[in-house]
């Protein structure tokens, strides 16, 4: 879920122009943290609509690269670590929210716990619901309760690493390489659930920067 990104690139519309590039860890961890704070600061304080509507879509029209620049290289406990993940998330649900919505349904099926209730996807959850969840949760980011955004990505990863291992273990006799894979998925979704879940706490705590 957290894999680095580095193609280099230009940030389309502006968005980002408070980025300064160059390969000093420090400055480019100081940049991280200073863009991700004034984004969101500004935003939570006057969440205009069409502004929140573009920070959601933003990705759709300009692609991850420019935020990837930016926030993918920071602690995964951190304010541009989370914000990483959530825009990383909703990516990899529009990518193929078909195959998104089998394993977070399978997830609400076998899970014993109430991450599916917390998640807050209807069920059954198909493809549109799947990618309609992920625009509520970014949307909660920037006009919502912070923490409760992160805690319901954090639920529907772990339902969907569920949904994973359960599909694992039925192909594994049939297509041993396809249950590795998902098994392999299912792993970077709970890590990804563990530090949502760690974000959370921090921003509850006043600690997360």
């Amino acid at each position: 879920m957290s894999d680095r990104f580095h193609k280099p690139t230009l940030f389309p519309g502006g968005m980002f122009e408070a980025f300064l590039g160059g390969d000093d860890p420090a400055q480019i961890s100081k940049v991280a943290h200073e863009t991700a704070q004034a984004l969101l600061a500004r935003v939570r304080e006057d969440p205009d609509p069409e502004i929140v509507d573009r920070l959601v879509a933003y990705t759709d029209e300009h692609g991850i690269d420019a935020i990837a620049e930016l926030w993918s290289r920071s602690n995964a406990k951190s304010l541009p670590g989370a914000l990483w993940r959530i825009y990383l998330l909703r990516l990899l649900i529009r990518q193929d929210a078909d195959g998104t919505a089998l394993l977070y349904q399978r997830g609400t099926e076998v899970i014993a716990s109430i991450d599916p209730v917390v998640a807050g996807a209807p069920t059954p959850a198909g493809p549109g619901e799947v990618t309609e969840l992920a625009d509520r949760i970014l949307r909660g980011v920037f006009e919502g309760d912070f923490a409760v955004a992160l805690d319901r990505a954090a639920a529907f990863c772990r339902v969907t690493a569920a949904g994973c291992l359960s599909i694992a273990d039925d192909r594994d006799p049939l297509d041993p390489e396809r249950a590795s894979e998902l098994t392999t998925r299912a792993l970077r979704f709970t890590r990804t659930a563990e530090e949502l879940t760690a974000c959370a706490r921090l921003w509850r705590s006043d600690s997360l920067d």
